[in-house]
Parts: structure tokens; C-alpha cells; sequence
């Protein structure tokens, strides 16, 4: 129903902006990423809106891009994950880590948001592997994710050896993040160790 919202933001406070559109003031709940994004309040915004219809609420959610907004779309596709726990997920990874984490199995990673178990957290990753190596992230999360879950992927090697040599699986993916493909396995193992040194 509502694909963004540009106005001016009037308010915002942990888990929630609110735009001025045409003197209606919508009351997006958002991600502590997309809100350490937006400018001061006064400042002109747009945000990328989902509307989650609930029995007894209509609730809006906005994000300061569209890959966040399809990762979220995502996430409460999922069952089990509802709007509270994938704006938590989105919090703590970025559209680019949390395909990298589903496409490298990282449960681990997804369990340091609030509310997301282990349980929970394998079934983020069944459910949106497929997805994940499908490609169907296009205008979503990304290209990236779909070459890495493809099996022995430069990528998926390179953090196979970073996990080898003592790292965790959430530094390896961490440290890998946004990296090409098709780039050579060695130079993403140094890539790897020069960002697991600045972590």
C-alpha cells in the first residue's frame, strides 16, 4: 500500500522515527541502523515502508533504504520471526552480513539479537537459504550472497580458512562481507586477517 514516505522528520526515539507527510505525521518503527542514518530532526527524509496488517493494528515500518526494507520483508516471512525480532536481527547485521550469515550457516551470529534463538535462528537460515542461492535477493539483499552460497564458493573457502586458522565463523563472515566473488581465495584470506586485525 505504501511504498515510501518522504517528508520532513518531527520525532524520534529508540525503535521508531516519525515523518511529517502533507500534515500527517506517520509513526514508522524502524532499526537502530536506519535511525543512526537519518539526519536531525527538521531534516528532509525518505524512508521505505512495509504496512504489517495485523486483526487489531495497522503498523508501519520504514527503513532508510530498500535493501533494508526487502530484509526485513524477508525476515518476517520466516515463520516464527515477526516484525519485533527482525528489526532486532537488522540492528545488529546489515542487509549484506545477514545473507552472508544465512549463506554460510552462521546461526551464531543471528542469536546476539535480542529475542532470536538457536532454534529460531536455524530456521532463518533453511528457509532463506534457498532464496539466498536462488538469487532471488535481486533488488534485496544482494548478489553477493547468492555466489557465496554456492558450494566452494571463493568466499565459502576463504572463511573456511579463516575458521581454520582459529577465528570464529561470525569473524570469518564479518571479515569477508562485501567482498567480490570472484576475487582470488588467497587475497580474501589477507583481505580477512587485515579487517579481523582492525576489529
Amino acid at each position: 500500500m505504501y511504498y515510501s514516505l518522504t517528508g520532513k522528520l518531527i520525532h524520534t526515539e529508540p525503535w521508531m522515527a516519525v515523518v511529517s507527510c502533507g500534515g500527517v505525521g506517520y509513526k514508522c518503527m524502524t532499526t537502530m541502523t536506519t535511525l543512526s542514518c537519518l539526519p536531525l530532526v527538521g531534516g528532509e527524509v525518505t524512508l521505505y515502508t512495509h504496512l504489517n496488517v495485523r486483526e487489531d493494528a495497522l503498523d508501519l515500518y520504514g527503513f532508510y533504504s530498500m535493501t533494508e526494507c526487502n530484509a526485513f520483508k524477508l525476515l518476517i516471512g520466516v515463520s516464527g520471526v515477526g516484525p519485533k525480532s527482525a528489526l532486532a536481527i537488522l540492528s545488529d547485521l546489515t542487509p549484506d552480513r545477514l545473507a552472508l550469515c544465512v549463506a554460510s550457516g552462521d546461526a551464531k551470529s543471528l542469536t546476539r539479537a535480542p529475542g532470536v534463538g538457536a532454534k529460531l535462528a536455524q530456521r532463518i537460515i533453511l528457509e532463506l537459504k534457498d532464496k539466498v542461492s536462488k538469487a532471488e535477493l535481486a533488488e534485496g539483499i544482494g548478489e553477493t550472497a547468492a555466489q557465496v552460497a554456492v558450494e566452494h564458493s571463493n568466499l565459502s573457502e576463504a572463511a573456511a580458512a579463516l575458521c581454520a586458522l582459529g577465528y570464529s565463523q561470525s569473524q570469518a563472515v564479518g571479515a569477508l562481507a562485501g567482498l567480490k566473488p570472484d576475487m582470488p581465495v588467497d587475497e580474501m584470506i589477507k583481505h580477512g586477517l587485515k579487517t579481523i586485525a582492525k576489529m
